[in-house]
């Protein structure tokens, strides 16, 4: 989907292309690729790469045409193995062409546009945009990080009351998505790094970039936190199931040796042997007895141990 946007002043909707325009494209089809390679003679393995869901983020350049790379968060199905993770947004941009693409429909860009219009501003040149959604992106890893935490402290709550599978799952998965977070995050921070210095970057621009990078670092360091969190529980719990595991088996083994007293003595009087109880009415009763006592002896021996 192709949607036109005056940028001056304000943000407002057009119905065909502009010079100075800001082209948003979602989720393109073949025939809006094509439509736009033909149209601005756009490199064309520009939206294989875009396309490419593990694409790192950076920038280049080709005939005259720039080509930034984003990483931002995107927020799959709920039964999906990673909930959170991250996906490219490219922005091609040459002379008076400034174009968008995101192979997916995602909250930030949809909040980045309601924002910019009810801010009623626009944007100052192609450059200030670039920026707006750095710092968009940022405040989005922001909000999904709080979202994560959430999830987190919920599972931890869970496994208070009981160890089970379901809340262990959901925890690996979170892990998964905090490694996607930081890796982006750390990508984004680097190419905004590069870009500050390939640019025409103005004062106003300067002071943009000074709250992009405010917003990049905490989301980084907030990503770092909870990943060190959620891998410090992680291990607890890890801890906690090992220590069960052996409280069982060790009280297993006891059993099984109180257990094998009766079995001992049964054996030994159930030989076909002399023994001296053949012919004694009370045999079997002194038998029962003794496997009894022997039994009770060593489970108070084991107790007091505290072994069982």
């Amino acid at each position: 989907m192709k949607t036109y946007w005056n940028t001056t002043g304000g943000l407002h909707a057009i119905n065909e292309w502009q010079p100075n325009c800001w082209i948003q494209v979602t989720c393109p089809t073949e025939d809006d690729q094509q439509d736009l390679e033909e149209r601005f003679n756009i490199p064309d393995y520009f939206f294989s790469d875009i396309s490419d869901a593990d694409e790192r983020a950076r920038y280049e350049y080709d005939d005259g045409w720039m080509l930034i790379i984003l990483r931002i968060p995107y927020v799959k199905e709920i039964r999906s193995r990673t909930p959170y993770t991250t996906v490219p947004l490219g922005i091609i941009h040459k002379r008076d062409v400034t174009i968008t693409v995101c192979y997916y429909e995602t909250n930030m860009m949809i909040d980045f546009v309601s924002f910019q219009q009810k801010r009623a501003e626009g944007f100052t040149d192609y450059v200030d945009m670039i920026f707006r959604l750095f710092l968009s992106s940022a405040v989005w890893y922001l909000k999904r990080l709080k979202q994560i935490n959430g999830l987190i402290e919920t599972a931890k709550h869970n496994l208070d009351r009981g160890v089970n599978n379901e809340s262990l799952i959901g925890l690996s998965r979170l892990q998964d998505s905090l490694t996607y977070f930081i890796t982006s995050i750390r990508g984004n921070e680097t190419l905004l790094s590069k870009l500050k210095f390939k640019l025409q970057i103005d004062e106003l621009d300067a002071d943009l970039i000074e709250d992009v990078n405010i917003e990049i670092t905490q989301a980084r360091e907030t990503a770092h936190i909870y990943a060190n969190i959620l891998e410090s529980t992680m291990a607890t719990y890890q801890s906690i199931i090992n220590n069960n595991m052996n409280t069982v088996m060790r009280t297993l083994t006891s059993v099984s040796i109180i257990m094998m007293f009766p079995t001992l003595i049964a054996s030994l009087f159930g030989m076909n042997l002399v023994n001296g109880m053949e012919d004694n009415r009370y045999g079997f009763i002194i038998a029962l007895v003794l496997s009894v006592a022997i039994s009770g002896l060593f489970w108070w021996i084991f107790r007091h141990k505290r072994l069982i």
